[in-house]
């Protein structure tokens, strides 16, 4: 196995050309699993260890550029009052080892459905910056995601960043497994209010063969927000209103049986986090001092 190690971003773009099919590492959380296993046996692994950019982010006209191997931890520590969804996905992933040196690159690069920091970038609206030698493009979220473990880049390309909007509103997360820590989503569940587009978004995990949004109950649950004047008053939603929400969220999932749980109880739990993160991010909306500010 031939070990690349470029010392720049550049030089890790000519890697790639020269060889598509190496397989970069970074936090190597599910990586150097596979290799320990014997599950994966790649001719070259690509170290970005050294692309220092790769570690850095910045904010710049409402959104966050965030480095492909920023860590957990520092997103954790420095970003959550501007990605709270992404800071509490954050604080679910393994150890305080791993937060230290994992990041949402390798997430998505590996593309399970079960990574934890996928249903908070759906909810929050992320693009994902790809980039080769022939240049670059932003990817929404939601369409990079292909398949099982599988994703929307080319051969020749790498994750360089993620851009998302800082949040304008509540976002919650919440994430079911068989103990508290170290252990992989039976299923997972984020949620983000925005009230300057008056728009709800979601993201569900490991509950499908991809990271899904639950678009129906996106819809409704906006549409019941502006028809009752909720945004403008504050009012509690109906436990019907609740409930149904949290009924289209499980329809939108697609669950299957495994070790870690069946597919009954995965669609029950995504709808029981759906009821429990809408109560959670619609009472902290209606205690934020200015958001009725002027309301009639």
């Amino acid at each position: 196995m031939e070990f690349l190690r470029p010392a720049d971003w550049e030089e890790a773009l000519a890697a790639k050309a020269a060889h598509p099919g190496a397989v970069p590492l970074a936090g190597g959380t599910d990586v150097m699993v596979e290799l320990n296993l014997g599950l994966r046996r790649p001719e070259r692994l690509l170290d970005l260890s050294r692309v220092r950019e790769l570690h850095e982010w910045e904010t710049a006209a409402g959104s966050v550029r965030l480095g492909a191997s920023v860590p957990y931890a520092t997103i954790m520590e420095r970003l959550g009052h501007l990605l709270p969804g992404l800071a509490l996905a954050s604080r679910t992933v393994a150890s305080p080892q791993i937060r230290n040196r994992a990041g949402v690159g390798g997430n998505l690069g590996t593309a399970s459905p079960a990574g934890d920091a996928h249903p908070a970038l759906l909810a929050a609206g992320a693009e994902v910056e790809a980039a080769s030698v022939r240049g670059t493009r932003r990817i929404p979220v939601e369409a990079f995601y292909t398949g099982v473990k599988r994703n929307a880049l080319a051969p020749d390309e790498l994750i360089r960043a993620v851009h998302l909007p800082v949040a304008d509103g509540p976002q919650q997360y919440a994430k079911v497994g068989t103990r508290n820590a170290m252990v992989i989503a039976v299923c997972a569940f984020g949620l983000a209010l925005h009230p300057a587009t008056r728009t709800v978004r979601t993201g569900i995990g490991s509950a499908a063969p991809t990271p899904v949004r639950a678009d129906a109950a996106e819809e409704f649950l906006a549409g019941v927000l502006e028809e009752g004047r909720h945004w403008d008053t504050g009012r509690p939603l109906t436990p019907s209103a609740a409930a149904e929400f949290a009924a289209l969220c499980a329809a939108a999932c697609d669950p299957i049986d495994d070790v870690r749980s069946t597919a009954r109880y995965r669609r029950h739990a995504v709808g029981v986090l759906a009821r429990r993160t809408l109560a959670w991010a619609w009472e902290a909306h209606r205690a934020r001092p200015d958001a009725f500010e002027g309301a009639a």
